[in-house]
């Protein structure tokens, strides 16, 4: 392990300001510099902001000669695009000094293609839905037309997070298919698509930390992905989330890494990219017990927000255990508390929505943090920059009151157009 860590952090959203949140205060980091950042990570201690002209997330090259510049040793990947691009494999070949906390691109498959990793959890057993894949309009069409259940249509590509779509009607589908696949809404993302059996029950989220061959997961989470209350109207990057869900206690998670996270690491292994880095796993809960949607190769936004936020082990020292492939030699330890974390967003989202509109911020109650996410700072001047904007995250003895304290954050935040959903974590406190 190196003595300090001079880390290099890609990105520019709340995932970003989360992760050089919690990793600051580790006595094992000395520096943290964001390409970009945003308004929130200008402002932690040990960080700093890189503008766009010395070096940038999709050209690794300037990356590579920044890191070195600058005595960088650590590249922590937030978005999922570098690391598809091959982000790993590029650091490992021009600057192998600078260890790097994420998958190789073989293994980032497992989120840049939808269809490689359903075929993947089919090689391996891992539980899914029924699915079948295709790379022609016509194909699609006719697989469409002739099924006999409620599908899913998901664009191959990165999309993201917009790539999915639930079609109430097969007239939806065939509309869908088409604007993703003639019309390509999502560009080369829609190449192909996934169509698949629409699963029933209740999402969850669950993050593990990987160093290729141990896996060690954090406590489940939900994420809200409509824009509207009730899970109405469009998706959304994420609303909002709560931690650990009531629907996936200790057992429910000692399962999932028994029959997806274990199964997942040994097929990558076996098939010559072991997994290093965070596998974010989206799985539903059915009445046949969880069932795997998709893989993420990265942290989650917003689910990471609240899992920091409840993790007591270093972060740093986990990351670093993971690039060494030592991860059972530190504990991944988790308070007993709970969080939740209210997105807040321009008007409009997640259609077209201003930017560069001004924003004032009041000091937010204890245990509650202010996570940027399309935000910039200039002349210490705030303004946004982005649809989802910036997140209240809270943490507490039970459920009720993060959720309480996270709303009491959001009264905190002022700017015109502002929206949010008021009704983060509503299915568990009603039931």
């Amino acid at each position: 392990m190196p003595s300090q860590l001079h880390i290099l952090l890609l990105g520019n959203g709340g995932r970003e300001h989360a992760l050089a949140h919690a990793l600051s205060p580790s006595p094992l980091v000395s520096s943290i510099h964001c390409i970009p950042g945003n308004g929130g990570t200008a402002s932690l201690p040990k960080t700093t902001n890189v503008p766009p002209t010395s070096a940038s997330a999709s050209d690794f090259s300037s990356l590579v000669t920044y890191a070195l510049t600058h005595g960088l040793n650590f590249l922590i990947p937030g978005p999922e695009a570098p690391l598809v691009a091959g982000v790993t494999d590029y650091f490992a070949q021009h600057a192998p000094e600078v260890k790097v906390y994420g998958p190789s691109k073989a293994a980032a498959r497992l989120e840049g293609s939808k269809g490689f990793s359903k075929d993947f959890m089919g090689r391996h057993g891992i539980a899914t839905a029924r699915y079948a894949n295709f790379t022609t309009y016509s194909a699609a069409e006719k697989h469409l037309s002739a099924v006999d259940y409620r599908v899913v249509i998901k664009a191959d590509g990165l999309a993201a997070g917009k790539g999915v779509v639930i079609p109430e009607t097969k007239e939806d589908g065939v509309r869908a298919l088409r604007e993703i696949m003639v019309e390509r809404e999502f560009g080369d993302a829609g190449d192909g698509v996934v169509i698949e059996e629409f699963l029933e029950g209740e999402e969850l989220s669950v993050i593990s930390f990987c160093d290729g061959g141990e896996g060690k997961s954090l406590p489940a989470a939900q994420d809200h992905k409509r824009i509207g209350e009730g899970d109405t109207g469009l998706n959304t990057g994420g609303m909002g989330t709560y931690a650990p869900t009531r629907i996936a206690g200790r057992e429910v998670v000692e399962r999932i890494e028994r029959e997806v996270l274990r199964p997942t690491l040994e097929g990558a292994r076996k098939e010559g990219f072991p997994f290093v880095g965070t596998l974010f796993t989206g799985l539903m809960m059915t009445k046949d017990g969880p069932r795997v949607l998709e893989y993420n190769v990265r942290f989650g936004d917003p689910e990471t927000q609240s899992l920091l936020a409840l993790m007591e082990s270093d972060l740093a020292e986990v990351m670093v255990a993971c690039t060494e492939g030592r991860l059972q030699d530190v504990e991944v330890k988790v308070s007993d508390k709970s969080a939740a974390t209210v997105v807040v967003a321009a008007g409009g989202y997640p259609g077209s929505y201003a930017k560069g509109t001004v924003m004032q911020l009041d000091a937010v109650p204890d245990d509650v943090v202010l996570f940027h996410a399309g935000t910039t700072l200039a002349d210490n001047t705030l303004k946004t920059s982005g649809g989802r904007v910036i997140a209240s995250t809270a943490v507490a003895d039970t459920l009720e009151e993060a959720v309480a304290k996270a709303y009491k954050g959001v009264d905190c935040i002022h700017f015109d157009g502002m929206q949010y959903r008021r009704d983060i974590a509503g299915r568990a406190l009603n039931k």
